[in-house]
């Protein structure tokens, strides 16, 4: 299966397997609260023995994701921002600053002590 059908059927069966338990306790009349409880350890533990498969395949497919080849345009995108982050600090190039002046003044015009 590809990572997104994996993913997909993945989600969809862990949806599943919460949702049929929960209504299935409803119609008997339990508690909302204590119906989820149920249902949330019913889910968990279908989960562990039946999607085992589903489950590594998603995490192969968030592995690939995280250590994927850059491409030229994600190393360019990261050399720019790096470059950003180094001028950000430097109040020569950071026109965000003011600059500081020797009037004897300070940024609201009173006069230093």
């Amino acid at each position: 299966m590809t990572a997104r059908k994996t993913w997909v059927f993945y989600t969809v069966a862990r949806l599943a397997f919460f949702i049929v338990p929960l209504i299935i306790f409803n119609a008997i009349n339990f508690e909302l609260w204590f119906s989820a409880i149920i249902a949330t350890l019913i889910a968990a533990s279908l989960s562990v023995i039946f999607l085992r498969k589903s489950r590594d395949g998603a995490s192969e497919a968030i592995y690939e994701w995280r250590t994927r080849e850059k491409t030229v345009d994600d190393i360019a995108e990261d050399e720019i921002l790096d470059s950003s982050d180094e001028h950000e600090d430097d109040p020569a190039t950071n026109n965000d600053v003011p600059a500081a002046s020797d009037d004897g003044k300070d940024v609201a015009g009173n006069e230093r002590a």
